[in-house]
């Protein structure tokens, strides 16, 4: 039994996996990292901690520090050059973000055609795996949300609107929820086209503002719930994966067990 983490921009989503059986799953805030000693205490026997983390050191600090005694020493993914068969083409492959190299090995053990790979969340990844297992790059754009309290925050009359998504809007808080809203869609959409002849591409959508946009996605999409957790039970051996006997895979499974404060 094993407890995965993905500490992201602003939750930290857990989830207790069990023979490649999903026991719980569970969000907490930054805050409540020390919730995660209860955690541990009710699923007893754990043998492993593994995780993603980008909410930085004083997040993975609380983490380990609620841990502590009650269950094995957190271990985070980092990112490298290749694992089960999906092939890190970044610049420098260390500087990808942990939860994006989660998600893209959780798409490539769920799909083998290309796949655009969004993350919808505070911030949103839009990343490109064709079909041979190559990460091809991506974009960071900021989320909805957050593209309207830049808005609010930066201009001089325009509050943060509450207003709804409509196809031609006719007032001011409507026009920003629109707004934001395209442009999470156009991005998608446009990288989409990078892989749209490819045969059987999809777009494989998560995170939480994940559901808001399926159905206005004019693509092919298949909505999946925590992919980064998905993605870290493949890394970690709790999940079936495609490539699962790649060659280079232990090699690659690179991790930390301390982060510094």
């Amino acid at each position: 039994m094993i407890l995965l983490i993905d500490g992201g921009n602003t939750r930290v989503k857990w989830g207790v996996v069990d023979a490649g059986r999903w026991v719980v799953e569970g969000t907490l805030g930054h805050q409540d990292t020390a919730r995660f000693t209860r955690i541990a205490a009710e699923h007893r026997g754990l043998r492993r901690v593994f995780g993603a983390n980008v909410a930085g050191a004083t997040v993975a600090s609380g983490i380990a520090r609620a841990l502590d005694g009650v269950a094995p020493v957190p271990e985070w993914l980092a990112p490298s050059a290749e694992c089960l068969g999906v092939r890190n083409r970044y610049d420098d492959p260390s500087q990808l973000g942990a939860d994006r190299w989660a998600a893209l090995i959780g798409a490539r053990a769920l799909y083998r055609t290309a796949c655009l790979v969004v993350n919808a969340g505070t911030a949103t990844t839009v990343d490109i795996l064709d079909a041979d297992g190559d990460f091809l790059g991506g974009l960071i754009l900021p989320g909805e949300d957050l593209m309207r309290r830049a808005l609010a925050g930066n201009t001089a009359q325009l509050p943060f609107a509450d207003g709804e998504y409509v196809r031609t809007p006719r007032n001011t808080a409507d026009a920003i929820r629109s707004g934001c809203r395209h442009a999470q869609l156009g991005a998608i959409e446009r990288m989409f086209r990078e892989i749209a002849n490819m045969p059987g591409a999809r777009c494989v959508l998560s995170g939480g503002a994940a559901a808001r946009l399926a159905g206005q996605l004019a693509i092919p999409c298949s909505p999946v719930d925590n992919l980064v957790l998905k993605g870290l039970a493949v890394v970690a051996g709790e999940a079936s994966s495609n490539d699962a006997a790649h060659p280079s895979c232990a090699a690659e499974r690179t991790i930390h067990t301390r982060t510094e404060e």
